[in-house]
């Protein structure tokens, strides 16, 4: 049970309030002119302020919104109150607040005739707040009208402050300080940084030892906007902030709740996008990204970054970390980046960090388009990448190209052997990549939000159209589920290994399958070379397509052990894609063996995969006393409707009165609880 307890601060509380935001401004009150107040916005001129209470801002603890109401309030010049708290009956901790402008209400009858000047005006001006399910303090009203004039400053006061009074401040002023750095973050520079009617056109500049955000005017604003109305309208939304010490943003972390829900079932694979910091976009953004049961690239979170430094790196991962309860993704693919490597070593020690294949081949033309004899060297790169099976193969052709072309002293060339081991895919094998390593010519990682952001995009534009490129994307995931549920895919030979696959694997998944099956008959001899007990090491000859179009053949060495039922090609289709290759699938048939074994069909490839595998305890295991899991819990259910219910018309009646019966019958358990 929940009791509403009413009560008025005593006036020590307020003296107390106005101490703690005075605190930060002794320094100033003898030097600082006296400021004048716009009465209508209660904004002072010419100088900076905390952002206006708006519904949707969370805080930690009470104490937390509490001082920030008051800072807020001296900025403004007025006093605050409480008008209400609310407690928990049995354990006495409260769950809500009212705070209000001193002036609210009127003087009681009996005080009347008292001497003291009478202050009271019925003022309107407050914020009602309360502990949501994220055990965060939540303001849920707010009304921003005062009935009477602002005075100046109010910490101008200070000037006559007692001694005793002072010290007394001085107490509480590291608490205070904290608090203050909080809200800082938000504050508005009011020479245009935040308004939305100026007009004038700032440059962002960019610091080699950066320790803030490079924002545009305005950019604060709409950062703070963007949070709060995603926090309103998005349940199981996620954010942190980071400040620096002087209280101005830094580093900004976000992840919706289709997002939250991805990194459960991808989260295991991640590729950090920061094309748009590295490139010293205006849009400082960092991307993680995964990949789903299509193939496609879905978005685990969202970063704006102050700059390329371990800091910032670390604090992003970590954020991420926090998010996704501590699951450490099993592989981190990265550009080449020392800031990015300190970083992930730090917060993901246990990880496969990797670098992207698929950035260093575009800088190939950047980096070696400059040297004589171009075009052979990049044709003899591309052979000794793509094209060599063992690392001793890798090593004569890397060896070759330094002799013959005399690039030993080359710094990119020479940088990249000494890293080779994180990118070379000869030197890979045994890393799980699920699709997200681009391990054959030609093949990029298409940028999640591309054609939505570019150089010159604005922060604030790239906000409005984040919503866009994730509707889209969710779009297309959901037609490819429509797509995988409600059709047969046309089956192109008689193997059985596709007849089986073609009825388990989501469309596009099944196609790449598909491929492998059909190249069978690029294999034209599957030999027996050795033999260790179980296991027996096969040859399968293959014409591959060479320079100019000619055909060549090619081997590859296939492991096989009947008794553990397991296949390995050398040539690790499977770590690099998800499924088997087409010389482990002729290895299977001449050995007799007419399906895929078990352990080689990826439940994450399935068309039911996300309603299969739903992340966390079941609602038996529930904590009777913890609602944050009763939130998650129903959350993860509501999601699996939501999901079934749009494959069809019919499925999407059926799920809405599915919500609407349920939404009644909580409203009977709350009628009767009243």
């Amino acid at each position: 049970m929940e009791v509403e307890e009413e009560k008025e601060a005593h006036p020590s509380n307020v003296c107390l309030a106005e101490e703690k935001c005075d605190e930060q401004s002794l320094k100033e009150t003898d030097s600082e002119p006296t400021e004048l107040f716009d009465v209508q916005n209660s904004l002072p001129d010419g100088k900076k302020e905390f952002l206006a209470p708006a519904v949707g801002m969370e805080f930690e603890t009470y104490d937390d919104a509490y001082n920030y109401y008051n800072c807020y309030a001296k900025e403004a010049g007025f006093r605050v109150r409480v008008k209400n708290s609310w407690f928990k009956r049995n354990s006495r901790e409260k769950y809500g607040a009212v705070l209000c402008c001193s002036s609210q209400g009127f003087k009681r009858i009996k005080d009347v005739n008292r001497l003291r000047k009478e202050t009271r005006t019925g003022c309107p001006a407050m914020i009602r707040m309360r502990v949501v399910e994220s055990k965060r303090w939540r303001v849920l009203e707010v009304t921003h009208e005062h009935n009477h004039l602002l005075g100046a400053k109010i910490c101008k006061s200070v000037k006559k402050m007692g001694s005793g009074t002072k010290s007394k401040m001085q107490s509480s002023s590291d608490a205070e300080v904290r608090t203050i750095k909080l809200y800082r973050a938000l504050v508005i520079d009011a020479e245009g940084n935040g308004n939305p009617n100026s007009n004038a056109v700032a440059v962002r500049k960019f610091s080699d030892q950066p320790n803030q955000l490079n924002l545009r005017k305005g950019d604060s604003q709409a950062i703070y906007n963007y949070l709060c109305r995603l926090q309103l309208t998005n349940p199981n939304f996620f954010y942190l902030m980071d400040f620096n010490d002087e209280g101005h943003l830094r580093n900004v972390f976000w992840v919706d709740s289709r997002c939250r829900a991805s990194c459960g079932y991808f989260g295991d694979i991640i590729y950090i996008d920061n094309t748009c910091l590295s490139n010293r976009y205006e849009t400082p953004l960092v991307a993680l990204l995964g990949v789903n049961h299509h193939g496609q690239t879905v978005l685990l979170g969202c970063g704006l970054l102050a700059g390329e430094t371990s800091e910032s790196y670390s604090w992003l991962f970590k954020a991420w970390l926090t998010c996704v309860s501590g699951q450490c993704p099993q592989t981190i693919i990265t550009d080449r980046c020392k800031a990015l490597q300190n970083a992930i070593g730090e917060v993901f020690p246990k990880s496969n960090h990797r670098l992207s294949l698929s950035l260093i081949m575009k800088r190939v033309p950047e980096k070696l388009g400059g040297l004589r004899n171009y075009d052979a060297i990049r044709k003899t790169f591309v052979k000794a990448v793509f094209e060599t099976l063992k690392v001793i193969e890798f090593e004569a052709a890397w060896g070759f190209m330094v002799q013959h072309f005399g690039v030993a002293d080359h710094e990119w060339l020479r940088s990249l052997y000494e890293d080779r081991a994180q990118w070379a895919p000869v030197y890979l094998k045994d890393t799980f990549f699920a699709g997200l390593y681009a391990s054959r010519p030609g093949e990029n990682l298409s940028p999640f939000f591309d054609k939505y952001v570019h150089k010159q995009t604005p922060l604030k534009e790239f906000l409005d159209k984040y919503e866009l490129a994730l509707q889209k994307k969710h779009k297309e995931e959901s037609l490819a589920d429509i797509e995988s549920r409600n059709s047969s895919p046309a089956l192109k030979t008689r193997c059985s290994f596709e007849l089986q696959l073609s009825k388990l694997y989501t469309r596009e998944i099944f196609k790449r399958f598909q491929l492998e099956v059909e190249e069978m008959y690029s294999c034209f001899s599957t030999t027996q070379v050795h033999v260790d007990g179980p296991i027996i090491i096969f040859l399968v000859k293959e014409r591959v397509l060479a320079e100019g179009n000619k055909r060549e053949i090619k081997d590859y060495e296939v492991l096989y052990n009947r008794t553990a039922s397991e296949v390995r090609c050398i040539c690790s289709c499977f770590n690099f894609y998800g499924y088997l290759c087409r010389h482990a699938l002729c290895v299977l048939n001449f050995n007799g063996v007419e399906e895929v074994p078990s352990k080689y069909i990826l439940s994450r490839w399935k068309k039911d995969y996300k309603r299969f595998y739903v992340p966390g305890e079941g609602s038996n295991n529930v904590n009777a006393f913890d609602r944050v899991q009763w939130f998650n819990q129903l959350y993860r259910s509501a999601l699996q409707v939501v999901e079934e219910g749009a494959i069809s018309l019919d499925h999407y009646k059926v799920a809405l009165q599915a919500f609407e019966e349920s939404l009644n019958r909580v409203h009977e358990v709350e009628e009767k609880q009243d």
